[in-house]
């Protein structure tokens, strides 16, 4: 079956946008032969600093005939009906079109459409310029004549040529014919910028990756990182080192070069006396090298990964040299820096942080500064840290921002203040709370176990989002400019991981009682109490979000949300565990089963009695059937019991002593009693008796089973 090959060649595409666009292109293409009738094989995009490459396998050689048949007016409808018919179906006269007769409505004219499939290659030639055009580049130009008409193309850089070849995969290939803005579709590509520039006639896609890879270009960005990772392991290796190995800025420098060439530089031994983040940082952002370390000791060496475009005549020598220098003036830049920053205490810096706005509502980063410490200091005594570090680490933890290190690589900020702190005599547990409070930010990220630095991550996360949730600044669909979602998951993941009892809502009025609100104008900032039942709301979807990623079901999470005012986090896990395992068992299968009978018997009723009908207590005096009364004496049973095990595991929870048990079952034990009971209930019960004083005492009845399940979660929200 016929192969697509397109290649889209172009001065330069950007690194950060070229796995993007890769995509987009295969979405594009691929999607619009899809509504025309054209299926496929398979599809791959490629991309690389100068070109975006797509293949289309096993395309059919046209598209399938179809035919479509259009219903319309009635015989004998009026002319202008069967007129407006007739041209909305493409015929000519009424003799054309089909009578088919509807034993309810009479005889209907159908017109019969039959259309014949047109060529692929046609299709392709209206498709591709199509994709092209309407090209969703994150940023786009216009360039040369052509930038000054309306509707003119948008590139992301000048597209200098197309290359669109169209054939079986044993014969010869077509060229697809179109143009776009001047740039028409031929059979040839280019090779590398500088060592091999040339024109390459190319038939289809085998012969274009070799004919590339001839000409010193790597399409495949997977290969490409390969290539550099491996190259870099061994050189490494060859110089007594390690690589360390960066993902992001692997990605990076493979978008950067199409004919990856890896060699080793070399600076000053005496700037290792910097931080190693530092060292790390400026290599890194400014040069896109990668950093090699000591295997054994793990302390950075003085000589760096860099990746070359161009082999050299020289072997890359002067290359390395040159980087060589860059990175040493780099490195000077950041030793004075450093060195700047620490003739300043980081006290002194807090200052600096009142000329910094934080968020024209919320006032400046001094502002907020004052609030971490009130709010860390609170939560500090939640959990057993030390009050006054922890406000301590909450005052500084902001002040590195006012850094000379920190302007110029934003990227450092939190650990530049560890190192400023530690010089300047402060307690260590301070100083790595400064470091880890932004932690995590992602599910790969770790998670602070010392409690200061808790104390402050935590503090952190709830002023941001109680503050934006305040003003109105909350997500919207797939848009979160001020992270709060990562937030909100940062402190799910500090609190579950670290097994913390904290009360969020209490932590939530804290946050908001130390805000200032400015610039509002006439915007209410939100009555707390509402404000508080969002946010809970809120967490609750990340919960359900954290805990789905690790096997849990949603709507059991919903069950022991809808309880009242649940704002402990770990019990709240806790019992949504214990929970699935009790609706594991058969007991638990058999009573929900029970559970939703008496939930629908109650909703369908209430519509005859009305809203609380039922909600008086059960009379045992008029209970008549013995597994009416087995039921409402198990009921009370275990009501109590119920209640008392959930309070003895709710204080349980989190202690250490009692981390290796599971506190709720007995809970569920209790609700498991119930089992039998129910089943005999609806097995030899009339609920809706004759009589109505009987009939309202079984809906109490029921009411009172409904009652002491929702002592443990809202069963109504369980699927199933």
């Amino acid at each position: 079956m016929p192969d697509l090959l397109l290649e889209l060649f172009s001065e330069e595409i950007p690194a950060r946008m070229q796995a993007r666009a890769a995509e987009d292109l295969r979405r594009l293409v691929t999607g619009a032969l899809r509504e025309r009738g054209l299926s496929h094989e398979g599809a791959a995009s490629f991309a690389t600093p100068r070109r975006l490459a797509l293949h289309i396998s096993g395309l059919p050689a046209r598209q399938p005939d179809t035919r479509d048949e259009k219903r319309g007016p009635r015989v004998g409808a009026p002319d202008a009906a069967v007129q407006g018919f007739l041209k909305s179906a493409g015929l000519q006269l009424l003799a054309e079109a089909k009578i088919q007769r509807d034993s309810k409505k009479g005889e209907f004219y159908i017109a019969v459409v039959e259309k014949k499939g047109r060529t692929t290659i046609d299709v392709l030639a209206e498709v591709l310029p199509a994709a092209i055009k309407d090209f969703p580049w994150q940023r786009s130009m216009r360039w040369g004549e052509a930038s000054a008409r309306p509707g003119s193309l948008r590139w992301v850089r000048p597209l200098h040529a197309i290359l669109a070849t169209f054939g079986p995969e044993s014969e010869e290939t077509e060229v697809v014919p179109f143009a776009v803005d001047g740039v028409a579709a031929g059979n040839f590509t280019f090779g590398h910028r500088f060592m091999a520039p040339g024109k390459i006639k190319v038939r289809r896609f085998d012969d274009y990756v070799t004919a590339l890879e001839k000409a010193k270009v790597v399409l495949d960005p997977a290969r490409r990182r390969d290539i550099i990772l491996y190259d870099a392991r061994d050189l490494a290796l060859a110089q007594g080192l390690e690589l360390v190995e960066d993902e992001a800025l692997l990605h990076e420098v493979a978008g950067l070069v199409e004919w990856p060439v890896v060699l080793i530089g070399e600076f000053d031994a005496a700037f290792l006396d910097l931080p190693p983040e530092v060292v790390r940082t400026t290599i890194r952002v400014n040069q896109k090298c990668f950093v090699l370390k000591d295997s054994s000791s793990g302390r950075l060496g003085n000589k760096f990964v860099l990746v070359a475009n161009i082999e050299a005549a020289d072997g890359g020598a002067a290359i390395a040299a040159g980087n060589g220098r860059v990175v040493q003036a780099r490195l000077s830049d950041a030793k004075f820096f450093f060195e700047t920053d620490l003739k300043v205490k980081l006290e002194d810096r807090l200052e600096k942080l009142d000329q910094i706005v934080f968020h024209e509502k919320l006032g400046t980063q001094g502002a907020r500064a004052a609030r971490l410490a009130g709010l860390a200091r609170e939560i500090a005594r939640n959990i057993g840290a030390d009050s006054n570090l922890a406000a301590r680490a909450g005052l500084l933890a902001k002040a590195d921002l006012t850094s000379e290190m920190v302007g110029e690589f934003p990227e450092l900020q939190g650990v530049m203040g560890r190192y400023y702190v530690l010089a300047q005599g402060e307690d260590a547990s301070v100083a790595a709370a400064i470091e880890d409070h932004y932690k995590p930010q992602g599910q790969s990220d770790r998670v602070p176990r010392a409690t200061v630095a808790i104390s402050v991550a935590l503090a952190d996360k709830l002023d941001m989002l109680t503050c934006f949730f305040a003003i109105g600044e909350k997500p919207t669909g797939s848009k979160d400019p001020y992270g709060l979602r990562r937030a909100a998951l940062g402190i799910i993941a500090l609190i579950l991981e670290n097994k913390l009892r904290l009360p969020l809502r209490s932590l939530f009025e804290v946050a908001f009682a130390q805000a200032t609100f400015v610039d509002t104008g006439d915007e209410a900032v939100g009555v707390p109490e509402e404000l508080f039942d969002e946010l809970m709301g809120f967490f609750g979807e990340r919960l359900k979000v954290y805990l789905r990623e690790r096997g849990a079901r949603y709507d059991l999470i919903d069950a022991v949300f809808a309880l009242p005012r649940q704002d402990d986090l770990l019990l709240i896990v806790s019992r949504v565990e214990a929970l699935g395992r009790f609706l594991d068992t058969e007991d638990g299968t058999n009573l929900i089963a029970g559970y939703r009978r008496a939930a629908n018997i109650l909703r369908a009723e209430k519509k005859n009695d009305g809203p609380g009908a039922f909600d008086g207590a059960c009379d045992p005096s008029l209970l008549q059937e013995l597994a009416e009364k087995q039921l409402w004496s198990v009921i009370q049973s275990i009501s109590a019991d119920t209640q008392h095990h959930l309070a003895l595991a709710e204080a349980r929870i989190g202690r250490t002593e009692y981390a290796q048990q599971t506190p709720f079952e007995d809970a569920m034990e209790c609700l498991s009693l119930l089992r039998p009971p129910v089943d005999v209930f609806f097995e030899h019960v009339t609920v809706n008796a004759g009589d109505p004083r009987l009939r309202l005492n079984r809906l109490r009845l029921l009411n009172e089973l409904r009652s002491a399940m929702h002592e443990v979660a809202d069963f109504f929200k369980i699927a199933g």
